[in-house]
């Protein structure tokens, strides 16, 4: 169960962050940020383990590759929405 939550708030961090990187943030809540996070999540570390063969978000003490793949991961997802809502990466 605290991994669960954990995984949650580290998934609410993580999609703050992309939305600040990507300049969203004045255009998303805390629920959507949770959201991203998670989703960008399994998108940046499925393509992690993929390449490199590692990383994990909900894990105490974070691993840190799983944190940065899933930063990476919900920056994409943020500029694939970006692309279909506004037709501009940004």
């Amino acid at each position: 169960m605290l991994g669960f939550i954990w995984f949650i708030i580290m998934g609410g961090v993580i999609g703050w962050l992309a939305s600040l990187i990507m300049k969203r943030d004045e255009s998303m809540g805390m629920v959507l940020n949770v959201i991203v996070g998670i989703v960008g999540s399994f998108i940046g570390n499925s393509l992690l383990s993929f390449l490199l063969g590692g990383g994990t978000i909900g894990a105490w003490p974070p691993d840190w590759s799983g944190v940065l793949g899933a930063l990476v991961g919900a920056v994409v997802l943020l500029g694939i929405l970006n692309l279909m809502q506004r037709g501009k990466l940004r």
